[in-house]
């Protein structure tokens, strides 16, 4: 969709996990939107799945030409709780933050996160979640940006394990 030079981008508030919701009904009163999501892994009952998910958690943008449009209605539409204001006046954010959101999409219009592991070999570690959680190890390596070693203390011996990169965070 082409901007007008009066149309701006503002911020709504969603209820939890209405993002696409909130969007479809403000398509519906003639709003356009924009609803960053990417790629996540998520875990659960030992299955590992990729789902679509909201970048910004309970946020959306929301094209809006306050001279022409009745944006008092975003107030009231099914899935937002609110707009983000300053004081009584809706909030607009830059534009350029929306083209520099768009431009980090794929093809399949999800954005592309920077997934590289931020550890150094003997870089300290703690296990976050699973069976060795709370765990103090040492970093070792990485096999991709998705598995890495570490050497954990268990039972007065360095063990090497290798686990989710998920799992870990600096100690």
């Amino acid at each position: 969709m082409t901007e007008i030079c009066a149309t701006r981008w503002y911020v709504a508030q969603t209820h939890p996990r209405a993002e696409a919701k909130a969007a479809a009904h403000l398509n519906r009163q003639g709003f356009a939107t924009y609803l960053p999501r990417y790629l996540k892994r998520r875990r659960h009952a030992r299955r590992v799945e990729t789902i679509a998910a909201p970048l910004f958690p309970r946020y959306l943008f929301i094209a809006v030409d306050m001279a022409t449009q009745r944006w008092r209605s975003i107030q009231s539409t099914i899935g937002v709780m609110r707009l983000v204001c300053n004081g009584d006046e809706p909030a607009s954010i830059n534009s350029r933050i929306i083209d520099d959101l768009k431009r980090r999409e794929s093809e399949h219009g999800f954005i592309e996160l920077d997934r590289q592991l931020k550890f150094r070999p003997g870089d300290k570690l703690r296990v976050i979640e699973g069976p060795f959680c709370d765990s103090l190890g040492l970093f070792e390596a990485s096999s991709d940006n998705e598995r890495v070693t570490i050497l954990l203390d268990l039972l007065g011996r360095k063990v090497r394990v290798v686990m989710d990169a998920e799992l870990v965070a600096a100690a």
